[in-house]
């Protein structure tokens, strides 16, 4: 049995306050800082007449910053695992960190101008706190875990524990490069893959100073 026309309705207009706050905050968080912006200022930025829309739509605010990030890690995702599925297990270094560049990039790209995404995600990935609430939710993204593994293997002369530090240095460069590219309007973005692809690449296999 379908639902009553004022129940869809009802779903709908809900969808579209959901996506409202959704697209506020991003660009709020983006403009002014997470810390700075209250779920109150987000409310009435994206036109809700009740102050605690925010609340009562997401939960928290730590709620709010999962559902951004999960906004647009499913797209990447899903554009990460078509790049991996076609290197078919015949993958070279240059080949991996597209596969963890493009995915990024191709998102932004289709967000149009203006976006706020590259900014909000360079906020996340310098804040401990936030850091780890996408480290969670990232938990959904397997093939994002599926490169780091392929890399492990094409590089095995690193070492696990530098090849981590360079991971976290591949995303934070990744996240702030975009924001600056993004800050910008009207983004270069497949000139922005290819300058973040060789830089990448060269962090990977620079050489590895004795400790």
């Amino acid at each position: 049995m379908s639902p009553s026309p004022v129940r869809r309705a009802r779903t709908e207009q809900v969808a579209i306050t959901r996506a409202s706050i959704l697209d506020t905050a991003e660009r709020l968080f983006a403009e002014h800082g997470v810390a700075a912006v209250s779920s109150r200022q987000i409310s009435e930025a994206a036109g809700q007449g009740n102050n605690a829309a925010v609340g009562y739509h997401f939960g928290s605010k730590s709620d709010l910053v999962r559902a951004i990030i999960r906004r647009h890690a499913t797209p990447m995702e899903e554009i990460r695992r078509r790049l991996f599925t076609r290197l078919d297990g015949r993958a070279g270094v240059r080949e991996l960190v597209t596969c963890v560049v493009h995915p990024y990039t191709l998102h932004l790209a289709a967000l149009g101008a203006p976006s706020w995404y590259a900014r909000f995600a360079a906020q996340v990935i310098t804040e401990p706190s936030l850091r780890q609430l996408a480290a969670e939710e990232m938990h959904a993204a397997p093939t994002l875990f599926a490169v780091g593994d392929a890399l492990r293997r094409c590089l095995p002369e690193v070492g696990a524990e530098v090849l981590r530090e360079r991971e976290d240095m591949a995303h934070t460069l990744i996240a702030h490069f975009c924001a600056l590219r993004e800050r910008g309007g009207n983004a270069d973005w497949p000139g922005t893959a290819l300058s973040l692809v060789d830089a990448v690449q060269g962090l990977y296999q620079a050489p590895v100073s004795l400790r």
